[in-house]
């Protein structure tokens, strides 16, 4: 057999025995990249307390795997199952933020997005010479296998998500709900404890809290710019600034930690806060004054709950002109790093227009701090089980956990 060896448990032949709690609903959390796990934290929270439920996570594949998903799987606690063990057990539910190797698991299958809308902000190359079209997550090549429709459930964030779809795969209509973004609403719930994140992050003390965010791709902020988190932490005195970094968990996962940690070795000694793939960026948010970033998701929820954004990129040829990263271009000024970072930072802060994000949250979500009731409702029907009394949880974010700033790096 290849592949990692099957684990003795509650999936295995003969597992009942072992087991404390029998019976239970077993619900897989699809984990392919560690773009897709983190997202799927915000998700869990609705299930993971009901004693009528485990679950389980794969990272998928066996001859190849994406970087770091597996160790993702087994920092979160439950039981993680080898590819090949997952692949050949039954689930009552299975949770997935990608399309990726859906056809191989066996169970109810709930799609999520994982990022900002799944109307994706850029546009996908055509052939040579022909320009760029647009892509989307909703198309019949991501929702379908063989002419079969992949998923059970499928979680949208907003109402044109439903034109889209009805376009692109009119078959996958009555699967899908409008649920919202559990993300942003988590977000908005974290802004009453504002003051609880700047002090997490060492800015009790009034100094401004600057966020310099990156996707990945050549065309992000830091594939175009290698140094811009130095210019930027440089730019600014350490003793009225605070910059933390956040760069897309791709860029973390492709080049290895000790690689990126290296490369940003000048602005951390320059007294940049670097945050993990896994957890901060949405504190940063929250406690954030202004936000540099570019045409990616972390940039566009900053935008969303009114911080005043520069780009330090903006591929606007590649970006769908009624996308959410269009959007912000719209409205945020552009970092010229060969210009002086703090008068720019300050004007962007003086100037900004506070108030006037709702258009843009209005993009984002359709259904504002309602995510976490739909997508529970979702989830308990495709379970077969009543919804718990309780309340449905919607928890402010996790406190930030930056790196060491001595250039070790965490295992």
């Amino acid at each position: 057999m290849f592949g990692e060896a099957w684990i003795r448990g509650p999936v295995s032949l003969g597992g009942e025995r072992w087991l404390t709690r029998s019976g239970c609903k077993q619900v897989l959390v699809l984990v392919p990249t560690l773009v897709a796990g983190v997202r799927l934290l915000d998700v869990l929270p609705l299930l993971e307390t009901d004693h009528r439920i485990q679950l389980f996570m794969t990272a998928s594949g066996d001859s190849q795997v994406w970087p770091g998903a597996r160790d993702f799987a087994d920092a979160q606690g439950f039981v993680r199952l080898p590819w090949q063990q997952a692949t050949q057990t039954r689930f009552d539910l299975v949770l997935a933020a990608t399309r990726e190797d859906l056809e191989h698991v066996k169970g109810p299958v709930l799609a999520l997005p994982h990022g900002a809308s799944l109307l994706k902000s850029r546009l996908r190359p055509a052939d040579p010479g022909r320009g760029y079209h647009p892509e989307h997550g909703l198309s019949r090549q991501y929702l379908t296998y063989n002419g079969r429709l992949l998923q059970a459930g499928l979680a949208l964030t907003h109402d044109d998500e439903l034109d889209a779809l009805a376009e692109a795969c009119p078959e996958a209509l009555p699967t899908a709900v409008v649920a919202g973004d559990l993300c942003f609403d988590r977000l908005r719930a974290s802004l009453p404890f504002r003051e609880e994140y700047r002090r997490a992050f060492g800015a009790q003390d009034g100094r401004t809290l600057v966020v310099v965010s990156s996707t990945w791709t050549e065309q992000s902020g830091f594939g175009e710019h290698a140094e811009l988190f130095h210019r930027v932490a440089a730019g600014l005195p350490r003793d009225e600034f605070l910059v933390v970094g956040v760069l897309h968990p791709n860029t973390w996962t492709q080049h290895g930690r000790s690689q990126v940690r290296a490369w940003l070795g000048d602005a951390l000694d320059a007294g940049l806060v670097l945050l993990p793939p896994e957890r901060g960026w949405h504190a940063a948010l929250i406690a954030a004054d202004c936000v540099i970033g570019d045409h990616g998701s972390v940039t566009v929820y900053g935008a969303a709950l009114d911080r005043p954004v520069l780009l330090a990129a903006c591929p606007e040829f590649q970006l769908r002109p009624d996308g959410l990263a269009a959007s912000v271009a719209r409205r945020a000024g552009r970092l010229r790093l060969d210009g002086p970072i703090r008068d720019q930072v300050e004007q962007a802060i003086r100037t900004h227009p506070a108030g006037q994000a709702g258009s843009l949250a209005a993009q984002v979500t359709s259904r504002p701090d309602q995510a976490g009731g739909i997508l529970r409702q979702m989830m308990y029907r495709l379970l077969g089980l009543d919804e718990p009394v309780r309340g449905v949880p919607v928890s402010p974010v996790p406190l930030p956990d930056p790196l060491p700033q001595d250039g070790s790096i965490p295992r």
